[in-house]
């Protein structure tokens, strides 16, 4: 059952493939790689439609 959507699911899309596309780009390239694996989170959930955490913790940004 989906539990992100809207501008929650966008922001987490566009944002987290921002994140990641930033990560292949530069010279510190390798310096960067945690921030490649923190941003695949919320572009995961993003495309998902389901955050773990909002099941924790009740959280819905879908109506109904």
């Amino acid at each position: 059952m989906a539990n992100v959507c809207g501008i929650d699911r966008a922001v987490r899309i566009v944002g987290g493939a921002a994140v990641l596309g930033l990560t292949f780009v530069g010279p510190f390239v390798a310096t960067l790689y945690p921030w490649g694996l923190i941003a695949a989170v919320p572009l995961v959930t993003g495309l998902m439609g389901w955050c773990p955490a909002y099941s924790i913790f009740g959280f819905r940004s879908c109506r109904s």
